[in-house]
């Protein structure tokens, strides 16, 4: 399979993954079209073997660029990824940022899902970031773009008082919460199914976060 092929295919299995990201979205186009092929070639390459034995010229020969164009926008390989799967994580989760209201009791938006089937359809890479060998910064790094993901859909969108703790906690907690399941998930073997990792990660975070009814008092 050529390089071009394998990106492609790639991005076909990607739910949202290709399509630009809000941060992409608004840059020039052809800074636009650099970052995005780098991302392309480290989500590829990054499937395939762990962070510590991809070489930057590895990256840029699968893209298709030169270093200097690495460079221009990334310092390191770990930079890359960390930036590579907030923007997977951005396009498959865009329709949240459209939410006007939420109710606690509603199902799992299907953004989130989307969100699962693109870790599922790259559980290797997602093993190898999250699991007990991976990258510390680019796990750590996912998991702040995921909070801050939640505190944006929290602050336009949970009624007032729906929560016990500040957004901002919200955020942190959240991000720690759904990569949490989702480590444990990815560890199953056999995976089990995207709707039953859904299952597992909003009764996660309704159970966690959202406010019990107020205890009535004593007659």
């Amino acid at each position: 399979m050529s390089e071009n092929s394998m990106v492609a295919d790639i991005m076909r299995q990607t739910p949202g993954f290709g399509a630009p990201s809000a941060k992409i979205g608004c840059m020039d186009p052809r800074i636009a079209r650099s970052r995005a092929v780098l991302h392309e070639a480290v989500i590829a390459l990054a499937g395939e073997r762990a962070l510590d034995e991809i070489t930057v010229a590895d990256i840029t020969a699968r893209a298709g660029v030169n270093r200097s164009t690495f460079y221009q926008h990334f310092s390191d390989k770990g930079e890359l990824l960390a930036d590579a799967l907030e923007a997977a994580a951005d396009a498959a989760t865009g329709s949240l940022r459209e939410m006007d209201q939420a109710d606690p009791n509603d199902p799992m938006p299907p953004a989130l899902l989307t969100y699962l089937e693109h870790i599922r359809d790259h559980a290797e890479l997602y093993r190898r970031v999250l699991g007990d060998h991976g990258s510390g910064v680019v796990a750590s790094q996912l998991r702040g773009h995921i909070g801050a993901l939640a505190i944006d859909v929290v602050r336009r969108v949970v009624p007032e008082g729906a929560f016990t703790v500040p957004t901002d906690v919200v955020g942190e907690a959240f991000g720690g919460t759904a990569l949490g399941v989702v480590t444990a998930w990815l560890r199953h073997d056999p995976l089990p199914d995207v709707d039953t990792a859904a299952d597992w990660l909003w009764s996660m975070v309704t159970a966690s976060f959202v406010a019990s009814p107020p205890p009535q008092p004593l007659p």
